[in-house]
């Protein structure tokens, strides 16, 4: 839940505030009852806003329109490309890790991505170009100032859901953007404006702390240091799994990808195979070393530093 200024967060609002956990655990009758006849706002401008907005404006039509207020735009992909290609054919394969620098590469996959790196690039300028002409994001002021290919080693990319634009052309779904917002009796005071946004339900899909559900395994306060480690980097895990200073403890799903079915797959066979005894585990200092090399190349591929989604998800 983001954090507001004294009274100014939920509790000042006479209506109801959400998150969107609460929303999507509800059966989807209990869930189109829920929205029926109520002004909402959905905050946020991921998947989940998106989806939500949707079922909003199946409930409610043009009699409510849905708001959906965001911060930051995303390239939120259609879900095919030009030719009826999926995107996954280009970016979810072994080719084309061929293209990302990764540690202990060696010198021929060295130079195999940087040979290849303007391909990756040039691709990338293909999907937005096709993109903002697809959705029409310059008409709604949806293009994002960052690129593509920025947001997808971010692992920030999400499909947008069918028609979604046509729905903010019907006008049962409203677009507006906010760098900030806080509430007040009647709805929504959104920065720069004078008068309230009137709603009757928040929904805030503004993403999950994932950090905070390892360190809320633990009590002892050593133990919550060890599993977040610095404040200024990722969640240190070797191989995206074993904790270095807790090696009893596995961690299967943390880490984000483009495809997390995929990699969630691998990182089992690797544990069994570790449980197994096929290998045992560097020491403490070993795993250490390689979880710093592969979070200094994450950070060049995506440009951001500690888990690149956090403060999306404070407030997408």
């Amino acid at each position: 839940m983001p954090e507001f200024p004294p009274n100014k967060g939920p509790e000042a609002f006479h209506g109801k505030v959400i998150h969107s956990m609460e929303y999507v655990a509800m059966d989807y009758k209990s869930a189109a009852e829920f929205l029926k006849g109520k002004r909402i706002t959905v905050v946020g401008f991921q998947k989940n806003a998106l989806d939500i907005a949707m079922e909003c404006s199946a409930a409610n039509g043009l009699e409510f329109p849905c708001t959906v207020m965001y911060k930051t735009e995303h390239w939120n992909v259609p879900d095919y490309l030009p030719w009826g290609v999926p995107l996954a054919y280009f970016y979810l394969n072994r080719f084309s890790e061929l293209l990302v620098h990764k540690p202990g590469e060696g010198i021929l996959l060295s130079l195999l991505a940087t040979l290849f790196s303007p391909l990756r690039w040039a691709f990338s300028k293909f999907v937005e170009s096709h993109i903002k002409h697809k959705l029409r994001l310059a008409k709604y002021g949806t293009v994002p100032k960052h690129s593509f290919l920025k947001e997808l080693n971010s692992c920030l990319i999400a499909t947008v859901p069918e028609k979604f634009y046509d729905k903010v052309d019907e006008g049962s779904i409203i677009l507006k953007k906010s760098p900030s917002f806080s509430f007040c009796e009647e709805g929504i005071l959104v920065n720069g404006e004078t008068e309230p946004l009137k709603t009757d339900l928040v929904i805030l899909a503004t993403g999950f702390r994932g950090e905070k559900k390892l360190k809320d395994i633990f009590v002892s306060q050593t133990f919550q240091d060890y599993i977040l480690g610095s404040p200024k980097e990722a969640v240190p895990l070797y191989r995206e799994i074993i904790h270095p200073r807790i090696p009893q403890l596995a961690v299967v799903g943390f880490s984000e990808s483009v495809a997390n079915l995929y990699t969630s797959e691998v990182r089992c066979q690797w544990l069994a195979e570790l449980l197994y005894g096929t290998f045992i585990l560097p020491n403490i200092k070993e795993m250490e070393k390689d979880i710093k090399k592969w979070d200094e190349f994450m950070k060049q591929s995506s440009g951001h530093g500690k888990e690149p989604q956090e403060e999306e998800r404070i407030f997408c």
